[in-house]
């Protein structure tokens, strides 16, 4: 009996070691349907000379930054951040998985673009130019929700846009806090982490990208036709197609109206990626006729 007490303590050491080497790497899985390691479908699409031609003025690659061998983000660090999200372009049809791809770089390229009508090379050579939200280095105190018992405030910490997506609010750090670490603490009380940690920065945009929300579904679900529309969303017009997806993005701001000259350039960025990668828009690639998700 002794021994089988000792051989139990033994394993319940070994099992916390493991629990503790997985947190202290970042990929605690709290839902293993979600997060669990393995190569992605990224592979198939993307290469290291794919992405420097995509994205040539991303963060930390211009000419003048590259001495500093400061590539935030790399294509090693969005195939790290993908290989933890199995959902992530899991379609069967390879043209929904291309689709889902251009999406996905459209918005991300989009959010964190830094190009201008006449820039150099473009407007859509400038993706992933930024890390964090223009104009928010000191903070942005408006992104703080008090209304989120479960995912409290933490003083002097900003939770404006950060990472590939602009991940932003206190609610949704806490979220992916919970899925990446184990626990919504960590981020909570850093976010600044996201922008920080180059794989945290891609996989905070992944994790939105596959996480529904209620009342809106995952934008993952929308592009790969597997979101069944509600009767309240229908009447609302919104049905599969790009056009959804930036409905859950930014509907409130814009959806439902003529297209700003904004949303002009993110619906652009999704016909340059995919016309790259050889694969049609599919239907219902805007989003002017659509209500936000909620009405």
């Amino acid at each position: 009996m002794n021994l089988l007490k000792r051989k139990l303590r033994m394993l319940h050491g070994f099992l916390f070691m493991i629990l503790l080497f997985c947190v202290n790497t970042g990929i605690a899985q709290s839902n293993t349907s979600i997060l669990s390691k393995q190569p992605s479908n990224l592979r198939k699409w993307l290469t290291q000379k794919t992405w420097d031609e995509l994205f040539p003025n991303r963060h930390g690659y211009l000419p003048k930054q590259r001495k500093n061998k400061n590539d935030f983000y790399s294509f090693k660090a969005f195939l790290g951040a993908a290989d933890l999200f199995p959902l992530f372009l899991s379609e069967e049809d390879t043209v929904l998985q291309k689709r889902e791809l251009c999406a996905f770089l459209a918005n991300m390229a989009y959010e964190t673009g830094g190009g201008w009508v006449e820039a150099p090379g473009g407007y859509y050579k400038w993706g992933l130019f930024y890390i964090e939200e223009k104009g928010c280095e000191k903070g942005c105190p408006q992104y703080a929700d008090p209304n989120k018992p479960n995912f409290p405030l933490v003083d002097s910490q900003s939770y404006h846009g950060r990472g590939g997506l602009q991940i932003s609010w206190n609610y949704n750090y806490g979220q992916f806090s919970e899925t990446y670490f184990g626990n919504k603490e960590t981020l909570l009380k850093n976010p600044g982490l996201v922008s920080a940690d180059p794989v945290l920065a891609f996989a905070s945009a992944i994790w939105f990208w596959i996480t529904p929300q209620y009342p809106k579904p995952s934008c993952h679900a929308i592009i790969s036709n597997t979101w069944s529309p509600s009767i309240k969303d229908i009447a609302g017009g919104r049905v599969p197609g790009f056009g959804s997806v930036v409905n859950v993005i930014n509907g409130g701001i814009e959806c439902g109206k003529e297209p700003l000259e904004g949303t002009q350039f993110r619906y652009g960025y999704y016909e340059f990626f995919c016309k790259y990668f050889q694969v049609s828009t599919g239907d219902h690639a805007e989003c002017s006729s659509q209500k936000p998700f909620g009405q």
